[in-house]
């Protein structure tokens, strides 16, 4: 085809002949028809020595805009015949994200920041409402939050598309999608980080009404998202206005708040909530103890028996009574006594496990220590206590 063989200028070069451009045209739509037709396109363009420019990349891009696969096909054959501007990367960008092709869309902007290009804002806005409008809200947040890194500033349309994509919340439910845990707290977070608590309590209150109840409870929702943009005394006054009214908070929001806390080594703080929380009924798992026995081991508290008891319970629940027995003993030998509560509940699990020796001699321990202190002879039980632990050994 003759048209083909046509150099492939700038088309303002061939305003002043209108047979030219219409060449120029027809030749984009017959190489726009062999790109989304023909299986080995790469070949069939190779056999037609094309002089490949922006401009031509650019329109055969947007001529293909609804072949998000053979648009990319034919972007990586373009690029070994020429070096792409950020033009034509944009224009396949947008191509990729409205076809939901999102690991191809990211690869493409991995080149353009190899290649030392940005991103126009108009394009960022793009993907942020795109992502809006399909689901996925949390990366519709993540693009806002590392627009910089993108060498995008986050301009009023950008806050726009952000906006845009968090109401389409509201769009998915009329649609009759359910939001899961994540949507809510992608929103909460959101919010809390433009220190907007009143915004994101109505919207969960507004969820609620409408029977859109979060998996966890709304205040958990805001003390994690307090946390999560390191706002700790806000989540700390949270938590205790929550106490003081009876209420306790779900264990993976406590975990989290302990972690935070015992980071910026404020452990008394800590102690006293475990134990106002344990009284209202929560139930510390593994993962606190995990967390709260290092930290309070590093700032030299010694551990408390409401601390280790759970522990000993637990390794008894499983039948591991030696390695229960074990760990008891080593926290007498260490000076953390048990005190009375531990004892009785090391005999009745020992009762339950039918280790009947080991309770008398437990029970037995414990009445004649216990009298030796209440008579003031606390160097007489200590001694008593050291050949409990003596007698386990052997």
């Amino acid at each position: 085809m003759e048209v083909i063989g046509l150099t492939l200028t700038s088309v303002n070069s061939l305003q002043g002949t209108s047979v030219l451009k219409d060449d120029y045209f027809a030749a984009i739509h017959h190489i726009s028809n062999i790109v989304y037709r023909e299986v080995h396109s790469e070949r069939t363009l190779n056999r037609m020595n094309l002089f490949v420019n922006h401009e031509l990349v650019f329109r055969v891009l947007r001529s293909c805009s609804n072949s998000p696969t053979e648009s990319l096909r034919f972007f990586s054959w373009a690029r070994s015949h020429y070096t792409p501007t950020s033009v034509e990367f944009e224009e396949l960008v947008n191509i990729l994200i409205l076809h939901r092709k999102y690991e191809s869309m990211w690869r493409t902007i991995q080149q353009m920041q190899k290649q030392q290009l940005s991103l126009f804002c108009d394009t960022l806005s793009f993907i942020i409402e795109e992502y809006g409008k399909n689901g996925p809200i949390d990366q519709a947040v993540e693009v806002f939050n590392k627009s910089t890194n993108l060498g995008c500033k986050q301009t009023v349309s950008v806050y726009n598309s952000l906006l845009f994509a968090l109401c389409e919340v509201k769009m998915m439910i009329r649609k009759g999608e359910v939001p899961d845990n994540r949507t809510y707290t992608v929103l909460v977070n959101r919010w809390c980080s433009s220190r907007k608590m009143n915004e994101a309590q109505d919207f969960l209150e507004d969820m609620s009404k409408k029977g859109f109840n979060p998996p966890v409870r709304g205040r958990d929702l805001l003390i994690e998202g307090l946390l999560n943009v390191g706002y700790l005394e806000s989540a700390k006054k949270m938590v205790r206005r929550m106490t003081k009214e009876g209420f306790v908070p779900d264990i993976a929001t406590f975990n989290s708040l302990v972690e935070t806390i015992c980071k910026t080594k404020e452990i008394d703080f800590y102690i006293d909530m475990y134990h106002i929380v344990c009284k209202l009924g929560l139930c510390p798992d593994i993962n606190s103890y995990k967390i709260l026995i290092p930290a309070t081991s590093k700032v030299g508290y010694k551990p408390f028996p409401s601390l280790y008891a759970p522990i000993i319970k637990g390794l008894c629940r499983k039948g591991q009574f030696n390695d229960a027995f074990s760990f008891f003993g080593e926290i007498k030998i260490k000076g953390h006594a048990p005190n009375r509560p531990v004892y009785t509940m090391l005999i009745t699990m020992c009762g339950r496990g039918g280790r009947f020796v080991e309770a008398a001699n437990y029970l037995c321990f414990d009445m004649v220590t216990d009298g030796l202190k209440n008579c003031g002879k606390h160097d007489l039980a200590k001694r008593i206590e050291q050949l409990e632990v003596s007698l386990r050994r052997v």
